[in-house]
């Protein structure tokens, strides 16, 4: 769908990922879920904003993600390679890293991969922002979750390595989606190709099968 992640590839926390490791999903989309939820949360609450650390003067990299109270979280500034996931770990590899329509991650210079799982746009990723700098030097604001499950990175903000401009923010999903189906105010519930999935397989992924009703 290219909504959420099309593939989580398992990585241990400061560990390089194993082009041979198995292939987890659950772990990864518990993060997803939560981070998503814990958002909204926020921002009903009216609890949100930058830091910023930039009070000594001008400086590229002094500026700190926003905080979204997820365990394990980490505000950082990675710097890296825009890599193609499928293609860096399994080598099944696609042009333009897959056109903003596959995972895409970080490889930092020491060959750590970081996936990125999360943009700035609720319940989407940032494989649209990150798709124009495909194979170029980055770097990407935002928080490492270094769950013991599984390392996650959610980029707020990204900017062409060794730029001295601001970070673009990560939301280009939700400009992409609006040009092809109009604004609507949460856009996972108003998406054709989602709620055609859901006619089709029920909303347990099974058809047939329906949630237990709340007691």
């Amino acid at each position: 769908m290219g909504t959420f992640s099309a593939l989580i590839l398992r990585s241990a926390p400061q560990e390089r990922v194993s082009k041979e490791g198995p292939v987890r999903t659950g772990a990864s989309w518990s993060i997803l879920r939560d981070a998503a939820a814990r958002l909204l949360r926020m921002r009903a609450a009216g609890v949100g904003g930058v830091i910023c650390l930039g009070l000594l003067g001008p400086a590229p990299l002094l500026r700190a993600a926003e905080p979204w109270g997820i365990p394990h979280e980490k505000p950082v500034v990675l710097k890296g390679r825009v890599v193609e996931a499928l293609c860096h770990l399994k080598g099944v590899c696609a042009a333009d890293c897959g056109a903003g329509k596959r995972q895409l991650g970080i490889l930092e210079a020491d060959g750590r991969f970081r996936l990125v799982g999360k943009g700035q746009v609720d319940f989407a990723g940032a494989a649209p922002d990150l798709a124009g700098f495909c194979g170029r030097e980055v770097e990407a604001d935002g928080l490492l979750i270094e769950n013991p499950a599984i390392t996650l990175f959610f980029a707020q903000g990204v900017r062409e390595a060794g730029s001295s401009a601001p970070f673009t923010p990560t939301d280009r999903f939700k400009t992409q989606w609006e040009a092809r189906n109009g604004a609507a105010p949460e856009w996972w519930r108003a998406d054709p190709e989602s709620n055609a999935i859901l006619a089709e397989t029920g909303p347990l992924g099974i058809k047939g099968l329906l949630p237990q009703p709340k007691p």
